[in-house]
């Protein structure tokens, strides 16, 4: 394991500026030939404005990143996403929409009266979408997880479009990591308030684009051939603090999660054809959850593999800019006081019946993972762990999606976290458990994204491009 004494890694968490044009990127190495496309990444780019700086790792502005490769060679070009949270920050020289951990306050110019009157007008949410990109039919849109899309031309970074989903279908907002089928249908889920203020989870189908017609428009999900899974973690979201209390309170979004360890973790499940919730109750011991890897189908199961972290306490408390820009030995400190993250694996029994309480449902062959009916008629989930070390993480987990989403699949690929810093590139055989890695000295990828080897037979046959690095592991 690499140590980072020299901090080299906060550079990763300094603001910095567009491009005019597109740059020759420096290769080291050789670019496989079959390579031919453009690469898009979204992240933070900009962290303070003006005299007041953002505060959490998932405040910072969305910038986009854009490789272009063609003939072994690559060029490189980003520019920021004009949303309105950017483009009113920008013109007025300070945060003017709360972010996930920034609170935005009130203009100092205006007098006393207009500041009074502006904290009752409800919550601004903010459309900074800098987690990912993903196509819609025809146009690519960067997203977070609020209500707001923005359409973007992948050609010149432009932004085009502002779209609130609110308009098209009836949630709240949409995971920032869809499931795309092979005929570009695309499937999320998202949340909307109920009858007498519940809460209700809709999984939301966008059909592919079609000539003469047109396409509307947490974390992630799980899908298989046949079903949906959603876990659900015990960090919750309380909608009074959300709706009511912030903006007196000079709130933020982290001020509105709570966690309880008694809630515990609970699987849903719904069959994709017919659209219907199966109403088992399937439970498990407290995680934290961001990242599905895969979930496929084995004769009368579901396997879930996930990223998951250990506990109940929400793993973005340790994710504030303070944190992460310390010096090694501190980012080191704070991380052993997180929850403890490992890739797990858990097995959903379809063919249920209750008089097999206290005995495991589970008879695939080659996972421990267990699931026992209790007397309440809950079914008690425990996992296999595939892949766990001291405060080193596998997420932004990546398959070969193209051949083996929803499908018995071999290999994971994952940024590594060390103490939360990105500083490898990770290989799982999820059946034998064992890993590879790829790691330089103050080199910090991102998230990893395969590419199949033009007519490649085997699951691995193939390579994958990473923030600025292009990795093969055997």
């Amino acid at each position: 394991i690499i140590e980072h004494p020299a901090g080299s890694y906060k550079k990763i968490f300094e603001t910095c500026e567009e491009l005019s044009e597109p740059i020759p990127a420096v290769i080291t190495g050789r670019i496989p030939s079959f390579l031919r496309g453009s690469l898009l990444r979204l992240g933070p780019g900009l962290f303070e404005v003006g005299d007041e700086p953002f505060y959490h790792l998932f405040d910072g502005q969305a910038l986009m990143h854009k490789f272009d490769f063609k003939n072994g060679q690559v060029t490189y070009f980003r520019k920021f996403i004009k949303t309105d949270a950017y483009v009113r920050a920008i013109t007025e020289k300070r945060v003017v929409i709360t972010e996930f951990g920034t609170f935005a306050y009130p203009d100092p110019c205006k007098n006393i009266f207009s500041r009074f009157f502006s904290y009752f007008k409800g919550v601004e949410v903010t459309d900074n979408c800098l987690v990912n990109v993903y196509p819609i039919g025809e146009d690519y849109y960067a997203v977070t997880e609020t209500n707001f899309i923005t359409k973007v031309d992948t050609d010149t970074l432009e932004t085009t479009k502002k779209v609130d989903l609110c308009n098209y279908v009836n949630v709240n907002g949409l995971t920032a990591h869809p499931h795309i089928e092979r005929d570009g249908t695309v499937y999320n889920i998202g949340n909307c308030m109920g009858k007498g203020a519940t809460l209700a989870y809709n999984i939301v189908r966008m059909p592919p684009a079609q000539k003469g017609g047109s396409c509307c428009c947490f974390h992630s999900f799980g899908m298989s051939e046949n079903y949906f899974v959603f876990v659900e973690t015990p960090v919750k979201i309380n909608l009074l603090k959300f709706l009511s209390a912030w903006s007196i309170r000079g709130s933020n979004y982290m001020d509105c999660f709570e966690s309880n360890e008694t809630l515990g973790t609970w699987f849903h499940l719904a069959t994709k054809d017919p659209g219907e919730y199966i109403d088992h109750k399937f439970r498990a011991a407290a995680i934290g959850l961001f990242h599905h890897i895969n979930t496929y189908e084995d004769d009368g199961f579901v396997v879930v593999d996930v990223c998951a972290w250990k506990g109940f306490e929400f793993v973005y408390n340790y994710l504030w800019l303070a944190n992460l820009r310390a010096n090694w030995d501190e980012v080191k400190k704070a991380a052993m006081m997180a929850p403890q993250p490992e890739v797990r694996r858990y097995v959903i029994p379809l063919d249920i019946h209750k008089e097999e309480q206290g005995k495991n449902l589970v008879s695939l062959p080659y996972t421990t993972a267990t699931a026992v009916m209790h007397s309440d008629g809950t079914i008690w989930l425990e996992p296999e762990v595939l892949f766990s070390g001291p405060r080193q993480a596998l997420e932004f987990p990546q398959i070969n999606y193209e051949k083996y989403a929803g499908k018995n699949y071999t290999y994971a690929y994952g940024l590594g976290l060390n103490h939360f810093i990105p500083d490898r590139i990770v290989k799982l055989n999820v059946k034998t458990k064992e890993t590879w890695v790829w790691q330089e000295p103050d080199s910090y990828p991102s998230e990893p994204l395969f590419v199949q080897t033009p007519d490649g037979i085997d699951e691995d046959d193939g390579s994958f491009v990473v923030y600025g690095e292009w990795v093969n592991l055997y």
